[in-house]
């Protein structure tokens, strides 16, 4: 039996309706935390994508390019738990102006070191190192500040805007860093992450205290850290929608390599084919947004089955015989990816209690992420072993697998607890 809320000291998640004409965008908090979280998440992810395509130069090897993209994910497997409870007991916006600033240095010595053209692999990788630490801390503090920006009232919509916005940014960022490195190469894009990141201080900044409705922190101690855990053992609809967001991490967020490799070996369009096809996924990806918008909270049948068709857009996308049509599946994948990514995180935001929100959050990103650092190995090495088609075939098929067994998991949790209820 799940724990008492009351007893454990864990909040339910807020039943205050706003009235009809309230949204969270008449409060001038709110725009500017959506202003820093959109052009947050885009510098760190044109970031990211630059480290890869200057891994990819200096090695040749796209498994190289795997090992960039696993060590900026991998560090949130190992701190994710502990930054959760950070999250829980210290001054959100105080953690967001620390994370920013070493956001920043790390984007004007990238960009400099490159521009000397002294700039090694190793560098590369305790770059991503660092990076990955970092963002371990400030992705759930910036997923948890949402509460405390708008107060209950507005949290559903503000919730699922934010998770948009954030998504969205996740797939444009790798798109104006392709632009970029096309054009000036990648010591522009790390410049532009840090132009960037000093924009995000300066929101960060501008934001009213007075208006922001602090929650109350959690206690300290080793027990605390484990809370997060309990919680989501606890509640086993909760855990299979964490775990189906992992295993999609694993079997769909392999960009960075899937693309640079059909960039170089399969249409051999080069830095201008990867900033195009990382373009068209963004556009899809801001369609995605949308369509998640128009359509609302999602319920659990539906998270699945857009699980399910974002590992049969990539199948598809594999086997495309043109440029043109295989430009066109990116563009359905961008989709299907935002309309998952958004809808998931969104429930899995509310169905967490206020008190334990952050280190909630701090397992589903560290699992999200993390397996996003396993699929950059797995498409790696899928790609080097068996050619660049082969390894999206077989990622998007286990993401379909792992799309149908959750869904048949989840059914069997719903049919055990009607039983319950009727022997009750």
């Amino acid at each position: 039996m799940p724990a008492d809320p009351a007893r454990s000291g864990l909040s339910l998640r807020p039943t205050e309706t706003p009235p009809r004409w309230y949204h969270p965008l008449t409060q001038h908090n709110y725009r500017l935390f959506l202003g820093l979280q959109l052009a947050g998440s885009l510098g760190v992810w044109m970031q990211r994508l630059a480290q890869d395509w200057l891994v990819l130069q200096l090695s040749g090897s796209p498994a190289a390019v795997g090992v960039a993209v696993a060590l900026q994910f991998l560090p949130m497997l190992v701190v994710g738990p502990l930054a959760g409870l950070v999250v829980d007991v210290f001054p959100k916006r105080r953690i967001m102006m620390v994370c920013q600033s070493v956001i920043v240095l790390l984007g004007v010595g990238l960009a400099a070191w490159a521009a000397s053209g002294t700039i090694t692999v190793a560098v590369v990788y305790a770059s991503c190192v660092a990076l990955g630490v970092t963002a371990a801390v400030d992705q759930p503090t910036r997923q948890v500040f949402v509460n405390e920006v708008v107060g209950d009232a507005a949290l559903r919509p503000a919730i699922g805007l934010n998770n948009a916005l954030s998504q969205l940014g996740a797939m444009a960022g790798p798109a104006l860093g392709g632009v970029l490195i096309a054009h000036a190469g990648p010591p522009a894009a790390f410049a532009a992450n840090a132009v960037i990141g000093i924009l995000v201080l300066g929101l960060i900044g501008a934001i009213r205290a007075r208006e922001l409705h602090p929650s109350t922190p959690a206690e300290r101690g080793r027990g605390q850290v484990l809370a997060g855990f309990r919680y989501v053992r606890e509640r086993p609809r909760l855990l299979l929608l964490i775990l189906l967001a992992g295993l999609l991490g694993a079997f769909g967020m392999n960009g960075p390599v899937v693309l640079a490799a059909f960039a170089e070996r399969v249409w051999h369009n080069g830095v201008e084919g990867f900033g195009l096809f990382n373009t068209v996924s963004a556009l899809g990806a801001l369609a995605g947004a949308l369509l998640a918008a128009r359509l609302g909270r999602m319920g659990r049948k539906g998270i699945v089955a857009a699980a399910g068709l974002f590992g049969l857009s990539q199948l598809v996308a594999a086997v495309m015989p043109t440029l043109v049509l295989f430009v066109a599946m990116l563009a359905v994948v961008g989709i299907m990816t935002l309309l998952f990514l958004t809808s998931a995180a969104t429930v899995v935001q509310l169905e967490a209690g206020p008190a334990i929100r952050g280190r909630v959050m701090a397992l589903y990103l560290p699992l999200l992420l993390g397996g996003h650092a396993f699929g950059g190995l797995l498409a790696g090495w899928l790609t080097e072993q068996f050619g660049v088609r082969t390894g999206l075939v077989v990622t998007g098929s286990l993401g379909m697998l792992s799309a149908a067994v959750i869904g048949v998991l989840l059914w069997w949790h719903g049919r055990r607890r009607q039983e319950a209820a009727r022997q009750a």
